[in-house]
C-alpha cells in the first residue's frame, strides 16, 4: 500500500513539473475539439404518427384474407421511404432547389433517406421522425412524405391494378388462340385417325365387337342349318300332288282331306311318332281300303298346298342361311382389316394422348387466368370504391427550432475533460521518458548504491515571488479554459432560446 501511493505520488509530481506542457496540450486539444463540434451543421427533427386501416366488411367476401391485409399494410409501410416517393418529397419542397441533374438527385434521394425513420408500432401504427438542417423544412418534408404516401396509396393501386388487368386480358388473348390452336389440332387428328383412338369406337373395342358377333353369327347359322334340315327332310316325305276323286264319290274327298292335315302336321314341325301323325296315318290307311278303287275310275291329281307351303318355308330358311353367311364373310373381313390397324394403334393412341394433354393444360391455365382476372377485378373495385386503405394522421408533423443533433453542451464539456485527460496524459509520458529521479529512493533503485542524502531547493524571494506569478498565471489559463467551455455553454442554450 506504501509503494502504491509513492508511486501515486512519484506520478503527481511529474505531471505537475510539466504542468506548463499539460496545459498546453489541453488548450490544443479543447480549441480543435471546440472548433471541430462548431462546424456541425444542426439537425432539426420533426416527427408524426399515422395509422393505415383496411376495411374488413367486404375482405373476407373477395378473398381478402387478414393476412394480406396486414402484407398490404407493411408494404405500405416499406414502400415510404422508396426513391420514387423520396424524389417527389424532394420536388415538393425546398430541397429540390439545387437539383438540376439526375446524379444530383439520387444523391440528394440517398441523402434523405439516411435522415429518415420510419417505425412500425403497435397494430396498423407508423411512427416517422426526419432530420433536417431547419425546424421548418423536417416539418415540410413529414408532411409531404405523407401526402405522397396517402396519394400513391390510392392512385397507385388503381394504376396497379388497371396494369395487372391489362396484362391479364393480354394473356388470355394469347391463351384464347393457343387454346383454339390446339382444339383444332386435336379434332383434325380426331377426324384424319378414326376408329384407331382410344375409348368409344377404338379398334380393340370393334375387334371385341366382331368377335362377339362372329360367335353370334355362328349360333345362328347352325340352328338355321338344323332347321333347314329338318324342313328338307319334311319336304322329302310329303307329296307334291293327291288324288281328288269324281263328282259325287265321297271315300277319296275323305282320304284328301286326311292327307292335308298329315301335310299340315308336318308343316307345322310334327314327327312320324307324334300321336296326332299316328292317328291321321291310321285314319287314311283305312280311308284307302275302303275306296282305293274309286280314285282310279273317275279320279285325277291336284297339288298339294302343304307341299307348296313347305316349299315356300324352305326358301324362306335357304335366304336366312346364306344372308348369315354374307355376315359371316363381312365380319371376317373386317376383323382382318381392324387386325391390320391394329398395330398402328398405340402409336397414333400416344400421339392423341399428348396433343389431348397439351390441349388439357393449355384450358386449365385459360379457367385459371379468367378466373384471376375476375378475382382482381372484383378486389380493385372493393379497394377503389369503398376506401380499404385508409390513411390517418394520429400526430401532426412536429416543429422545433431547438437542434435534436449535436448535443453541443454534451458534447463541449466532453472535449473539456478529453483535453484535460489528453495533457496530463502527455505530462506523464514525457516524465517516463526523460532520465529523471524524483526522489532518493528512485535513484538509489536505479543505481544499485546507497544514496546518502539529498538537498532539497533552495529558492530565493524573488525567485518565490516570480514562482507565484507564474502559478497565478497557470490557474487562470487553466480557469479560462474552462471559462471558455462554460461560455460556449451557455451560448448554445441562449441561441436555443432565441430561436424558439
Amino acid at each position: 500500500m506504501t509503494s502504491l501511493y509513492d508511486e501515486f505520488r512519484i506520478a503527481l509530481h511529474s505531471v505537475w513539473n510539466r504542468r506548463w506542457l499539460a496545459l498546453a496540450v489541453a488548450w490544443g486539444v479543447c480549441l480543435v475539439g471546440w472548433l471541430i463540434i462548431a462546424m456541425i451543421p444542426n439537425k432539426y427533427e420533426s416527427k408524426a404518427q399515422i395509422q393505415i386501416r383496411t376495411q374488413t366488411l367486404l375482405s373476407g367476401q373477395v378473398g381478402i384474407d387478414p393476412q394480406d391485409q396486414r402484407k398490404n399494410i407493411q408494404q405500405i409501410g416499406q414502400t415510404l421511404i422508396s426513391s420514387g416517393n423520396l424524389e417527389k418529397v424532394i420536388r415538393g419542397t425546398e430541397l429540390g432547389a439545387t437539383v438540376a441533374t439526375p446524379a444530383e438527385m439520387a444523391a440528394k434521394i440517398e441523402s434523405l433517406r439516411t435522415n429518415i425513420e420510419v417505425k412500425p408500432e403497435q397494430d396498423d401504427f407508423f411512427a416517422i421522425s426526419v432530420k433536417q438542417s431547419s425546424g421548418k423544412l423536417a416539418r415540410d418534408v413529414v408532411q409531404k412524405l405523407i401526402d405522397v404516401a396517402e396519394d400513391d396509396s390510392i392512385a397507385g393501386d388503381r394504376k396497379e391494378m388497371g396494369q395487372t388487368l391489362r396484362f391479364l386480358d393480354a394473356q388470355i388473348v394469347t391463351r384464347t388462340k393457343e387454346l383454339q390452336e390446339a382444339e383444332a389440332k386435336r379434332v383434325a387428328y380426331e377426324t384424319q385417325n378414326l376408329g384407331l383412338l382410344p375409348g368409344v369406337g377404338s379398334v380393340s373395342q370393334r375387334m371385341e365387337a366382331s368377335r362377339a358377333e362372329l360367335s353370334q353369327i355362328d349360333s345362328q347359322l347352325i340352328q338355321a342349318r338344323s332347321a333347314l334340315a329338318a324342313l328338307n327332310g319334311q319336304l322329302a316325305g310329303t307329296p307334291s300332288t293327291l288324288n281328288t276323286p269324281a263328282m259325287g264319290g265321297g271315300a277319296p274327298s275323305a282320304l284328301g282331306q286326311a292327307q292335308g292335315e298329315l301335310a299340315s302336321m308336318r308343316a307345322r314341325g310334327f314327327t312320324d311318332n307324334h300321336p296326332d301323325v299316328l292317328s291321321i296315318k291310321s285314319q287314311i290307311a283305312n280311308l284307302r281300303a275302303q275306296g282305293g278303287g274309286a280314285s282310279a275310275a273317275g279320279g285325277y291329281r291336284s297339288p298339294n298346298p302343304a307341299y307348296g307351303s313347305l316349299q315356300s318355308m324352305r326358301a324362306e330358311r335357304e335366304a336366312a342361311v346364306t344372308a348369315l353367311q354374307a355376315r359371316k364373310s363381312s365380319l371376317q373381313s373386317d376383323m382382318a382389316q381392324l387386325a391390320a390397324k391394329q398395330t398402328a394403334e398405340p402409336g397414333v393412341a400416344a400421339e392423341y394422348q399428348r396433343i389431348n394433354r397439351d390441349y388439357e393444360v393449355k384450358k386449365e391455365q385459360y379457367d385459371k387466368l379468367l378466373v384471376n382476372r375476375d378475382q382482381i377485378r372484383l378486389r380493385g373495385q372493393v379497394e377503389s370504391q369503398t376506401d380499404a386503405v385508409q390513411f390517418r394522421v394520429v400526430k401532426e408533423p412536429s416543429f422545433s427550432n431547438v437542434p435534436a443533433a449535436p448535443n453541443r453542451p454534451l458534447l463541449l464539456a466532453a472535449v473539456l475533460i478529453v483535453g484535460m485527460g489528453a495533457g496530463v496524459g502527455s505530462a506523464f509520458a514525457l516524465g517516463h521518458l526523460q532520465t529523471s529521479f524524483p526522489t532518493a529512493a528512485k535513484l538509489e533503485k536505479a543505481s544499485g548504491l546507497p544514496v546518502i542524502g539529498s538537498i532539497s531547493q533552495m529558492l530565493t524571494g524573488a525567485e518565490r515571488i516570480q514562482r507565484k506569478q507564474k502559478m497565478k498565471l497557470f490557474y487562470g489559463a487553466t480557469g479560462g479554459l474552462v471559462g471558455i467551455c462554460a461560455l460556449l455553454v451557455v451560448a448554445e442554450f441562449v441561441q436555443r432560446g432565441l430561436t424558439a
